[in-house]
């Protein structure tokens, strides 16, 4: 007489259809996101439209520095403008890597406002969620991707303008090493600031969930709240030290090779663009928490 034993087939391999290590990972929800980012044309024609814009902001700078130096030098500029020293146009090419930075970081915080504002637009957030559905898992991960995408752009374009300039620079003996100080801090924090600047648009992107609201109160937030400070700096001493603390000031002096009097130092400056870009995000992880989809 003989006996059959039957297996009884593994749950691991027939139940649930799952095999070892495929749940959801934030490693794979930021693999999935940088597919997204990477795969779209428009996205990609974006970032690299950022790039060539602030190399070419950044070369022009570069010209018109060399120019003034060569009026100097030919004696076409008043006798108290002297080549060297602050306000000079060696201490003013300095800021040449980061000159791009004012037109970056516009198209930088349209990008990441558009990203994720697009997703509740055209209901794709659904899916999104039902494929991960930790909310802050799945929009940590945006997050992370796009400011990181945004600080290759600021770190490769400042990089890429320094060494196009040297040779514009060098025809007035106005060119400068990488090792100058405050020169490669400066090319590093274009990048950070980026990074900051994408991580405070895409939160107003999750609060707002609408791509023009959106891209409109990062840009208020950026540029015209700094000239609504400056405005209203006559009427008390108190408005002029607040305004340093706002966002387009402190990137500012991340990226300045020499800080002003009164003015914050790049660590200082970074600290600040930090406080910033952390309070925004966490109130759109907490506002995405307790709010429908």
């Amino acid at each position: 007489m003989s006996t059959h034993t039957t297996s009884s087939p593994s749950p691991m391999t027939h139940g649930s259809g799952l095999q070892p290590g495929s749940g959801i990972t934030f490693s794979r929800v930021l693999k999935s996101e940088w597919i997204k980012v990477t795969t779209v044309r428009s996205t990609v024609i974006l970032i690299a439209s950022t790039v060539v814009v602030m190399v070419a902001l950044a070369a022009l700078s570069a010209w018109g520095y060399a120019q003034f130096a060569e009026a100097i030098s030919d004696g076409n500029v008043p006798a108290n403008l002297q080549a060297q020293g602050p306000g000079s146009p060696a201490d003013e090419a300095l800021t040449v890597p980061s000159s791009g930075l004012v037109f970056g970081q516009l198209l930088i915080a349209s990008l990441a406002v558009v990203l994720i504002a697009s997703e509740w637009a055209t209901g794709m957030i659904r899916s999104t969620l039902v494929a991960v559905p930790g909310r802050t898992q799945a929009l940590l991960a945006k997050t992370v991707i796009v400011s990181a995408v945004s600080f290759l752009v600021g770190l490769l374009s400042a990089l890429v303008s320094y060494l196009i300039a040297q040779p514009i620079l060098g025809g007035q003996n106005i060119d400068f090493a990488l090792t100058e100080s405050g020169v490669l801090a400066s090319i590093i924090n274009t990048g950070t600031f980026l990074a900051l600047v994408a991580v405070i648009s895409m939160s107003l992107g999750i609060l707002l969930r609408n791509t023009a609201g959106g891209v409109v109160t990062a840009v208020g937030i950026l540029f015209v709240l700094p000239v609504i400070m400056q405005l209203l700096s006559g009427l008390a001493d108190w408005v002029s030290d607040a305004a340093r603390f706002l966002p387009e000031e402190a990137g500012n002096q991340m990226v300045a090779v020499t800080a002003a009097d009164n003015a914050l130092t790049q660590f200082q400056g970074g600290l600040v663009m930090g406080v910033w870009a952390l309070a925004f995000l966490a109130a759109a992880l907490i506002v995405t928490k307790k709010r429908d989809v």
